[in-house]
């Protein structure tokens, strides 16, 4: 996750008139039926704040992004919400969360960036928390904009996934055709 592009203020405004077509609310509401409301819980990569403000309805949560630009844009937007510069692999905070959200953020993490970051996810959930992350589906990879995409298909998620989490939904749905996004709600083991 070091690449530059979100952290160019045109990049930024670029992604931002980009994903403002964008609504998750179908996707968050899959999360809902498996957590009470006023839950903690911690939005991966926040962007600009789209999943964050529908999270914000019915969950305590705390917005996060490795970018510094969106982390700052969120704060000035959002000054009663609470925002913390995170990378999506080390996930270094100090609390602990109900659950873990993230809409096509872990997309840009290869195979054991991906298995790192579940094993520091498992150690920030509170007991049988709830992961909620979304992928673009597909094969392979591309270089998008000097950020490397990887697609993945439920086998491949099922078998990352199911090491650390009883897998609780595994569907493929559409954000802009059919069937090219797969999202996966896991419990943790344990």
């Amino acid at each position: 996750m070091k690449n530059e592009y979100y952290h160019q203020k045109a990049s930024v405004e670029e992604y931002i008139n980009l994903a403002k077509d964008v609504n998750s609310r179908g996707l968050i509401e899959k999360l809902q039926a498996y957590l009470k409301p006023q839950s903690k819980v911690l939005e991966i990569g926040s962007g600009p704040g789209t999943d964050w403000q529908i999270l914000s309805e019915n969950f305590q949560v705390i917005g996060s992004d490795y970018s510094t630009l969106f982390v700052e844009r969120l704060q000035r937007l959002n000054p009663k919400g609470s925002f913390l510069q995170l990378d999506a692999i080390s996930l270094e905070c100090d609390q602990h969360f109900d659950a873990l959200y993230s809409n096509k953020v872990f997309q840009h993490l290869d195979e054991d960036e991906l298995e790192q970051s579940l094993l520091r996810q498992k150690e920030i959930l509170t007991k049988a928390g709830v992961v909620c992350h979304s992928f673009w589906r597909g094969q392979g990879s591309e270089n998008f904009k000097g950020m490397q995409v990887h697609y993945r298909e439920k086998v491949e998620l099922k078998k990352h996934f199911e090491k650390h989490f009883e897998i609780l939904l595994l569907e493929s749905y559409a954000e802009f055709e059919k069937d090219d996004s797969l999202v996966i709600i896991g419990r943790l083991k344990g």
